[in-house]
């Protein structure tokens, strides 16, 4: 474990964290919440209080709908798209100018390292409000040629226009909390919606800053409202009601299907990016050094809490010996410790909460027969820290093996061939990413065609864009984030016809 003295925070994060209660925003203003409840949330590399945040429940829902709905009525209807892509390109501005104090935060809420905080999460981030900040004024319909049979000779002019959905819910996970609220504002707001976000209890501070941020880029009061609290109030509220016209939700699968449950009441269009158990797969062709360490970078970055996580690994049964081998002799350098840290490799989990459950699936591992090669238990002391694991001789049966831990558990196992590592690669619930390793370009396009995956990823791991589309099939969701996709889950395609005769 690395130890580091306290580090100096950026002055615009030390005037935030100074905050006695981090309050709601709605309609454009700091509030408390209706119920008069806070939360604690807390530095995980520490367990020390980082701040008291108010509790949002189905009240506050209430009042950020009606604020959302005004706002699409008012303001934000009028300005053109060239205005709003104004108001995302400032935004970005900001974002980049405050990359320090974005980073800080996110490595004190989330316990990331403050390296992977800087150069992926806040590049990433901005680069969104970017990409989604030329979409406005390109955003457009078609005209269409169009017959009657039944009113021969006629004459119609048909063309399409898209509108906004509306009032969207955006209810986010902790794992990336500042790039998972910019994921889903970005095309939200270049579409021209109000949105209601819902970030993580466990990591609330990022969207609350950024909403102060959006505020001074001139996002009208109304069209982002950030509603920090739970599940089961705030989350559901969101989830069931009938003024929000479209949801969408990235966490569990378990989850995801109880939000579906509460849409339907007014049939309100949803898309979700939901778990992963994502295979990657290395061939004896490969360049195994490039190989290796796209093997560590799979399982062990943002401390394995990713959705698209490797944490299935088949190894061609001549390298598994060797790469199995070396995977655990990395695993076991790793330098862990505080994410402020810039010499820290791995940061603490999330929450105490999540430390349990991975370490409930470190020991179901032990007992169904692994063999526990490096890691496995939790360091002393204070933080939420579980030590890079590697299993090997894992059967495909196995907990470890078919359920989404989120921490860092890989499971390593040998392959024959090319038919036999594609049916076990796909033989899960979950079909987030995949990834092949190969020097044979006909079998890594095989590959990639064959693999149940919404990405692919040939001889790297863990590459995204904001123009490169992002989801699921199967289990791990339905709809796409980040690219020309997302258009389709924050607009209304609407047909008009015109009688020319």
């Amino acid at each position: 474990m690395s130890t580091t003295t306290a580090p100096q925070l950026h002055p615009d994060l030390q005037k935030f964290l100074a905050k006695k209660t981090h309050q709601l925003l709605i309609g454009g203003q700091w509030v408390d919440g209706l119920s008069g409840r806070t939360f604690d949330t807390f530095n995980p590399a520490t367990g020390e209080v980082l701040g008291t945040v108010a509790e949002a429940d189905s009240k506050d829902v209430d009042a950020a709908v009606a604020a959302a709905r005004k706002a699409l009525e008012g303001p934000w209807a009028k300005l053109s798209p060239a205005e709003r892509e104004k108001v995302l390109h400032k935004a970005a501005d900001l974002l980049e100018a405050r990359a320090e104090a974005f980073a800080q935060l996110e490595t004190l809420d989330n316990g990331k390292p403050i390296r992977e905080a800087k150069n992926g999460d806040l590049p990433l981030a901005a680069g969104l409000l970017r990409y989604f900040g030329g979409w406005p004024t390109k955003i457009h319909g078609e005209t269409t040629p169009v017959s009657v049979p039944y009113y021969p000779g006629s004459k119609f002019l048909h063309y399409t226009v898209r509108e906004p959905v509306g009032v969207v819910g955006a209810i986010i996970p902790w794992n990336f909390p500042l790039l998972m609220a910019v994921e889903r504002l970005a095309p939200a707001l270049a579409c021209g919606n109000a949105v209601i976000l819902k970030p993580a209890e466990q990591t609330p501070l990022a969207a609350l800053f950024l909403g102060e941020l959006l505020l001074e880029a001139g996002v009208p009061p109304g069209v982002v409202n950030v509603l920090p609290g739970f599940g089961p109030t705030a989350g559901a509220a969101i989830a069931a009601h009938r003024g929000i016209d479209k949801v969408t939700f990235t966490g569990s699968t378990e989850v995801g299907r109880e939000v579906v449950k509460a849409s339907s009441g007014n049939m309100k269009r949803v898309s979700m990016e939901l778990g992963g158990k994502s295979p990657n797969i290395v061939f004896a062709d490969a360049d195994l050094e490039a190989a290796a360490k796209g093997l560590f970078m799979g399982i062990f970055y943002n401390q394995g809490q990713c959705c698209s996580a490797g944490s299935r690994v088949f190894i061609e049964r001549s390298k598994y010996p060797d790469m199995l081998a070396a995977l655990a002799e990395r695993a076991k350098t790793v330098r862990q410790g505080n994410g402020m840290d810039p010499k820290t490799h791995m940061g603490p989990l999330v929450s105490s909460e999540q430390r349990e459950r991975v370490m409930s699936f470190i020991e179901s591992g032990k007992k169904q027969g692994a063999s526990l090669l490096a890691g496995g238990d939790a360091p002393a002391g204070p933080g939420y820290f579980v030590k890079p694991t590697v299993f090997g001789d894992v059967k495909d049966d196995m907990r470890i093996s078919q359920e989404e831990i989120f921490g860092p558990v890989v499971s390593v196992m040998p392959f024959d061939d090319v038919s036999e590592v594609v049916s076990r690669a796909n033989n899960t619930d979950y079909g987030l990413v995949a990834a092949v390793w190969t020097k044979d370009v006909k079998k890594a396009h095989l590959m990639a065609s064959a693999l149940k995956a919404g990405t692919v990823w040939i001889n790297c791991y863990h590459f995204v864009d904001a123009a490169a589309p992002w989801g699921g099939v199967k289990a791990s969701g339905y709809g796409r984030e980040k690219g020309q996709y997302a258009l389709e889950n924050y607009t209304s395609l609407k047909s008009v016809w015109v009688d020319l005769n």
